[in-house]
């Protein structure tokens, strides 16, 4: 049902979510305090799926929250916001979202568990994340502790601040929390209620309430205390939001969820360069519509495309990377007929609603990898992905995520600098303590490199996810400083910086002496008595570490750490060996040394230098044409003076004066010692097989097709005709071309293969076709021509009799490896003009038909043999 309202704004607004382990009660209780609010005429129930907040039907099916839902109800003079989570351990990262908007939690405990693993991991993120925090103890109806026992439980395994609400000395639990109420508490023998609300405000003290969402007691006693408990934050005028979540509604438009943090957000408001073109409050899967909602207020608004989790608007700054993430990888298996290209983006669309799936390409392998949480998740994933694109997916073997570091201080240099393009960057990269993640900076001077080209570099070392050297693991826990950079007047453009700083930091990598690290877990272990050495030898054969057990009621407790790896399926092998009675609590503890670095890298067997979407090597150029330079030779060839000189980072950079057009001879000798010696004559035609050879073969030899590979733009600025005519029609010049090349494939016989770059195209896919009879092709985003051809002419180059068009010199210098034929573009004008020379001889004539064109009059003399 859509209503419609003109104003959301209120006096007093607050953002409260509700957070538990799995099946502690939250959604029973979320809908029992919106049944109590008024906002609902019945109370709906797990077990029958007609909950108000679980409307997905997938939660219904399950019995789970798999996604943060929204609902509003009042209470005294406050509007609230009821922001439910998921309580399974695998979409925690969902409820890690939804904390970044609250004004308060509501942690719910169940009577009968107590708290749980995943209480745990909450509870430390709501002191991340400083929310003030109420606990409500739910299923009291079936506890099997009193109130006193659970408090005891509560102080021990949260805090000694929980204190009982109901409790008839809860003010003087309350004063000890702070020693000026003390002082009012020994003098007046009270506090007030607000003494209480800013103990809670401020983190001091955590209110527990006792009931049971199911049989509704506790509840009204809740929800009188909620508003004077909860003070609403407030806000300024200047425009601000949050961005919470991002989802698709039934009819697939893109919802963006926030909450505004200043100002008043009204229809038709610009974004950026978008329009809201409708503001929603939700209750469940139903919604209402307004025209505004002021600071404070929770809403889902259409119209944004670019927007995502994590992100500020107005004043607000971008959140923190998030603490949670998943610890484990997994290949996406498609059916056959599907082109993984082409679902990856559909992918990307769920990666926006869940940014932790991390859907990746590994162009290494030729696989899609997904991130995630765990084995529900994983089911969910596929059930998702059938709903939304109708195909089948299978997951395989979970693989833990790894990650790298380095030990030391290093330089990374990256030269980008093929015809008519130029950037050079220098990294310096530093470790940093684990848990710090990655830190860009810069130590350059303006008056050195301009502050824009500063920003453009910074930005890209933030837009990609950079891979290691021993495994081709993400990195972390690095600084990587911006030390050194230079631009070229006319030449550089923001690609070539992009390129440079890619290769900067793979540079730097390759000299440094890398970590691998592996995710780690905190555990609780409880066991019999009579079985904890087992318990302890089990925990040091798994490279864990530990404190002393303590014994507790004929039970022991075991605390430590260990590999998330060598873990995996322990609380299985545990239940064996206790017959039931032990207990193992898991929470992600970050990455720390691979406990058996050697044996992973062994296995991966990845070659950084083989990895051609991250290389580490440089571009430069000489003689019009640029050429590949190894990693290890870079410092031989740099434009600007190392930044590493003992230990500290030069801010002042001097150009190196050394003379970089070198001779052909000079070029040649560098082929030669990258490449090896050249396997044919540089425009030889192989030498026939000799009579002798011919009859010692059995095998008839198998015919190999002449294939032209043409560099398009390079052959597009080398002729002056073209040239003339891509100053003020490019499209026109790339026709221009394709006409040409038509003719003379059909004319020669040869198969043509036109090479476009289009890596500068934003969010290019990349294009093939054929046109008549050549093949076309546009290169995607971030994958230069010179690339592609590398790859297209490794492939082939040993089958067929290929030839190469281009004047850039690293693109030959790759002909040179491959062991085929290149020709330089005026060379093959010339060649072009004697092709077209004889085709007009032979034409001249004859007469062409109106609607026949010079390459179809061709193909059809060729195929009668009448030239």
């Amino acid at each position: 049902m859509q209503l419609n309202t003109n104003n959301q704004n209120a006096s007093s607004r607050a953002a409260i979510g509700i957070l538990a382990h799995v099946d502690a009660g939250k959604t029973t209780l979320a809908e029992a305090l919106l049944y109590s609010a008024g906002k609902l005429r019945t109370m709906g129930r797990v077990d029958h799926g007609n909950t108000v907040m679980d409307t997905h039907t997938l939660e219904k099916e399950r019995g789970i929250t798999i996604f943060a839902s929204e609902a509003t109800f009042s209470a005294g003079n406050t509007t609230f916001t009821l922001l439910d989570t998921p309580g399974h351990v695998d979409f925690s990262a969902e409820t890690e979202r939804v904390l970044q908007v609250l004004d308060c939690a509501v942690l719910v405990i169940s009577g009968i568990d107590g708290v749980q693993s995943h209480t745990r991991t909450l509870w430390k993120l709501l002191s991340l994340y400083r929310i003030p925090t109420l606990i409500f103890v739910t299923k009291m109806d079936f506890a099997r502790h009193s109130k006193e026992e659970i408090i005891e439980n509560l102080h021990q395994e949260l805090s000694t601040s929980c204190i009982d609400f109901s409790s008839t000395d809860r003010d003087e639990a309350f004063a000890v929390c702070r020693e000026d109420l003390l002082d009012k508490y020994l003098e007046n023998g009270e506090l007030d209620i607000s003494d209480i609300s800013e103990l809670v405000k401020s983190r001091l003290a955590f209110p527990c309430f006792f009931g049971s969402g199911l049989k509704l007691t506790g509840i009204e006693e809740f929800l009188q205390a909620l508003p004077q408990l909860i003070t609403p934050a407030e806000y300024p005028e200047t425009f601000g939001a949050r961005v919470f979540k991002i989802s698709r509604d039934a009819r697939g438009d893109r919802l963006t969820h926030l909450k505004v943090t200043g100002g008043v957000l009204r229809v038709k408001d610009i974004i950026g360069e978008q329009k809201i073109n409708q503001i929603r409050i939700y209750s469940g899967g139903k919604y209402e519509t307004v025209d505004e909602i002021a600071a404070g207020g929770v809403c889902a608004i259409t119209g944004l495309s670019t927007t995502y989790g994590g992100e500020g608007l107005g004043y607000e700054q971008a959140a923190n990377e998030p603490y949670l993430e998943p610890v484990m990888s997994y290949k996406l298996f498609l059916p056959d007929d599907v082109d993984p290209q082409t679902m990856l983006p559909k992918l990307k669309l769920l990666q926006e609603e869940d940014p932790q799936l991390k859907f990746t390409w590994n162009a290494y392998l030729q696989e899609i990898h997904v991130s995630l949480m765990g084995e529900v998740q994983t089911e969910i994933l596929k059930s998702i992905i059938l709903e939304r694109f109708g195909i089948e997916t299978e997951v395989g073997i979970g693989r833990v995520m790894y990650k790298e570091t380095i030990k030391n201080k290093v330089e990374g240099i990256g030269h980008y600098e093929p015809l008519r393009h130029y950037a050079e960057v220098h990294l310096i990269l530093e470790p940093l303590p684990r848990g710090s993640g990655l830190v860009f900076e810069t130590s350059v001077s303006e008056d050195i490199l301009d502050r824009n080209w500063q920003r453009l570099i910074l930005m890209h070392l933030g837009e990609k996810q950079h891979f290691g050297v021993l495994t081709g693991a993400p990195i972390t826990d690095m600084k990587i400083t911006l030390a050194a950079g230079r631009a070229h007047i006319k030449h550089t453009e923001g690609g070539d910086f992009r390129q440079a700083t890619y290769r900067a930091v793979r540079h730097g990598l390759m000299y440094a002496e890398s970590v691998l690290l592996e995710p780690y877990y905190d555990f609780r272990l409880e066991v019999p008595h009579d079985q904890i050495g087992r318990a302890i030898n089990d925990i040091r054969a798994k490279n864990g570490s530990f404190e002393s057990p303590e014994e507790s009621g004929g039970m022991y407790l075991l605390s430590g750490r260990a590999p998330v790896i060598t873990l995996d399926g322990y609380a299985a092998e545990l239940a064996a060996y206790t017959g039931g009675r032990g207990r193992l609590s898991l929470e992600v503890s970050g990455y720390d040394v691979c406990h058996n670095a050697d044996a992973v890298i062994s296995e991966l067997e990845y070659s950084p230098e083989s990895d051609l979407e991250n290389t580490p090597d440089s571009v430069f150029c000489a003689h019009g044409g640029g050429f590949n330079v190894k990693w290890d030779q870079v410092h031989n060839y740099m434009h600007l003076e190392s930044c590493l000189r003992n230990n500290t980072v030069n801010t002042s950079p001097a150009v190196n004066q050394r003379n970089f057009h070198i001779s052909d001879k000079e070029l040649e000798e560098i082929m030669l010692r990258e490449f090896g010696p050249i396997r044919r004559k540089e425009y030889g035609i192989p030498a026939a097989v000799s009579s002798e050879h011919a009859a010692k073969n059995t095998k008839p030899a198998v015919p190999r097709k002449n294939v032209l590979i043409v560099d398009g733009y390079n052959v597009i600025f080398a002729w002056d005709d073209l040239k003339t005519i891509a100053q003020s029609d490019l499209d026109l010049a790339r026709s221009r071309l394709m006409d040409l090349l038509n003719n003379y494939s059909i004319f020669t016989r040869c198969e043509t293969v036109l090479v476009f770059d289009a890596y500068l195209v934003p969010s290019g896919t990349g294009k093939k076709f054929d046109y008549n009879n050549i093949h076309v092709v546009f290169t995607k985003e971030n994958e230069t021509g010179d690339n592609y051809i590398e790859k297209l002419i490794t492939t082939i180059g040993k089958n067929e009799r290929v030839r190469v068009v281009t004047s850039d010199g690293l693109i030959q210098l790759s002909a040179v490896r491959a062991g085929v034929m290149r020709m330089s573009a005026s060379e093959f004008e010339v060649e072009m003009n004697r092709v077209t020379e004889e085709i007009h001889d032979i034409l001249s004539s004859l007469k062409i038909k109106s609607n026949e064109t010079i390459g179809d009059r061709l193909k059809k003399l060729l195929d009668d043999g009448e030239i």
